[in-house]
């Protein structure tokens, strides 16, 4: 390419530039970004939500798996001591 042609692109791509410039900064951009940023906010919210909810969902199962655990342990020491009675 010659120096000629490069100058030109050079000036095409500063030309391009400085008219995306102004096309991303005018009030019509402003408002896609200020959309694009509310849609953005209400995913963020929906997440959040969803990941409350699961932990909510955790601890319940945690409780009653331990709630679980204990009855077991119950049982398991009440069968324990009629054993050992038993052989008394």
């Amino acid at each position: 390419m010659t120096f000629g042609g490069k100058i030109a692109l050079f000036v095409g791509g500063t030309l391009f530039g400085s008219a995306g410039f102004r096309l991303l900064s005018s009030r019509d951009a402003r408002k896609v970004y200020t959309h694009v940023t509310a849609v953005a906010l209400r995913c963020r919210d929906e997440v959040m939500h969803s990941g409350e909810t699961v932990q909510e969902s955790c601890s319940d199962i945690l409780a009653d798996a331990r709630q679980i655990n204990e009855k077991r342990e119950a049982e398991a020491e009440t069968q324990y001591i009629e054993d050992d009675v038993k052989e008394a």
